[in-house]
């Protein structure tokens, strides 16, 4: 399972909810040990390229020891899908950086893994902004709503042609999977139950309404 969404949407307290729920292999993107990322959010023109390829290159070296796994016998819980990496790249890289980045990226994700199920989470850049602010990242104080909306518009691009996994979206301005237990039950349900292509979590108390 591949968890995704925006910078603050949850991705990583709903990685370790699942991993502890189910018993689960939990994976974590190592964004504390990038060393450019104060610097990329105090001047992203000048560290942009430096901070997405140790990202890069930290997730590909993660994702070659998922792949050594015995995948029929642990599931396995990751807080990024590689391929959205991409995303990032086209939003914060220059020209001639893309280029080399696109040549890179190509090369590596011909060796990973596609996910069984990949959960988007979706949340307003006001949301995102004040979960950022509560947990209080140095290196976070320069984000803002307008860098925030325009990762969720290239979020929701990528995902609306997302078509290698079975894709679950939700929408998490309203719920609580981390202090509410029914919230985080009402959630198990949907992720248990198979389908194809795309679908919307719907909390069972927001069914029926207008």
């Amino acid at each position: 399972i591949a968890i995704e969404g925006n910078v603050g949407s949850g991705k990583t307290t709903m990685a370790r909810l699942i991993a502890e729920e189910a018993g689960a292999r939990l994976f974590l993107e190592e964004v504390d040990d990038n060393p450019f990322m104060e610097k990329f959010y105090d001047d992203m023109p000048s560290y942009a390229f430096q901070a997405q390829i140790f990202f890069l290159l930290n997730r590909y070296r993660q994702q070659m020891e998922i792949a050594q796994q015995d995948l029929f016998s642990e599931l396995m819980v990751a807080d990024y899908l590689f391929a959205k990496d991409t995303i990032y790249a086209h939003a914060v890289l220059g020209d001639d950086e893309l280029v080399l980045y696109n040549r890179l990226h190509s090369t590596l994700e011909t060796k990973i893994l596609t996910p069984d199920l990949v959960i988007y989470l979706q949340a307003n850049p006001e949301v995102l902004l004040r979960r950022i602010r509560k947990r209080g990242r140095n290196f976070e104080k320069g984000i803002n709503e307008d860098y925030l909306a325009g990762l969720n518009d290239a979020f929701n691009h990528f995902f609306f042609h997302y078509d290698e996994s079975p894709l679950l979206i939700i929408n998490t301005d309203t719920t609580d999977f981390s202090t509410k237990r029914d919230h985080l039950e009402d959630f198990f349900g949907s992720i248990c139950e198979r389908f194809d292509g795309t679908r919307y979590y719907i909390p069972s108390w927001e069914e029926g309404r207008e």
